[in-house]
């Protein structure tokens, strides 16, 4: 199976750059740094216009799109154009290759996100009766950019003319792997510190998702020809922040974690260069349409997850 993946420099990137090539499938990495890859060959591309590079996916089985700026930043102006532009133009650009190729994908795995959804308390999001974020009161009004961002990102896919591909948007929750740099490194880092401990109420819910298991949902989607649109990957038990991190704290032998107000918070990530958003939404999602497909986690615990996470990157 041919696989193009388009912006694997990240760290879900190189997991499924790990993943493909165990599978010994042929890939193709698109990169705007195309550097030499052991399992992969890199092609270079700009993410925003059609060249040589389209002919990758002439002919592929499977595309992969992961391109975007990182959310890791102060939302500026400046940055949240560079976060839309970088996933909006780069998912138009993979539609039209795919538009023009005479033997196109069967199908286009795009990144997407658990942001997408409201921020809540009350119930959990899925994809059939979530409720879509942007307007919640008692929010934050920049909360609203990530939204928007998202929205356009999905927009982006489906207005996207490819007949013959079948299209799925991944809406991913936070994707953890023991890599240096990684989402669960940087949390470990911070418990082993003593500051993994409550932020803000500590209610709001955490959603995520064991590497092994996004990648294995990957391959799920990828063989399962009825499964198209939004697809939650993520974890089915997320739970509140201060449960996630006492469990977190446990798992990686932190005595303590100190707690901090969303004043802290704020001050915290602005002197980190980063958002509270990251870390006081709510993110209560589900993934009911991979569930209900016969999809089996091997980590739908967090508690299991930790500890396997920690033990691999002790």
């Amino acid at each position: 199976m041919k696989v193009v993946l388009c912006g694997g420099s990240g760290h879900v990137g190189a997991l499924l750059l790990r993943h493909f090539s165990l599978a010994a499938h042929e890939l193709v990495v698109l990169s705007r740094s195309p550097n030499p890859l052991p399992a992969a060959r890199t092609v270079g591309w700009d993410g925003k216009n059609l060249g040589p590079w389209a002919s990758e996916l002439d002919g592929a089985d499977v595309v992969v799109n992961l391109a975007g700026r990182s959310v890791n930043c102060r939302y500026t102006s400046d940055n949240f154009r560079q976060m839309k532009d970088s996933r909006v133009d780069s998912t138009r650009v993979v539609g039209a290759a795919i538009r023009r190729a005479l033997n196109p994908p069967r199908v286009w795995l795009q990144a997407s996100t658990a942001t997408i959804y409201a921020h809540r308390f009350d119930a959990a999001n899925d994809e059939e009766s979530g409720i879509i974020g942007g307007g919640e009161s008692g929010v934050p009004p920049k909360w609203n950019g990530s939204i928007e961002i998202a929205k356009a990102w999905e927009a982006a896919l489906f207005e996207a003319e490819t007949p013959s591909t079948r299209k799925v948007a991944m809406r991913s929750a936070m994707t953890m792997s023991p890599d240096s740099g990684s989402v669960f490194d940087v949390l470990r880092k911070l418990a082993r510190l003593g500051l993994g401990g409550t932020l803000g109420s500590g209610k709001q819910y955490v959603s995520w998702v064991h590497g092994y298991d996004f990648a294995q949902a990957v391959d799920f989607l990828i063989a399962r020809e009825d499964l198209d649109g939004p697809i939650n990957i993520c974890s089915p038990n997320p739970l509140p922040q201060s449960e996630f991190m006492k469990v977190l704290r446990d798992a990686v032998k932190a005595p303590f974690g100190l707690p901090a107000s969303p004043w802290m918070v704020e001050i915290g990530t602005f002197l980190a260069r980063t958002e509270s958003e990251l870390v006081l939404k709510s993110r209560r999602v589900i993934p009911t349409r991979l569930v209900r497909a016969g999809f089996e986690f091997r980590f739908p615990q967090w508690k299991d997850a930790c500890r396997d996470l920690a033990g691999a990157g002790a």
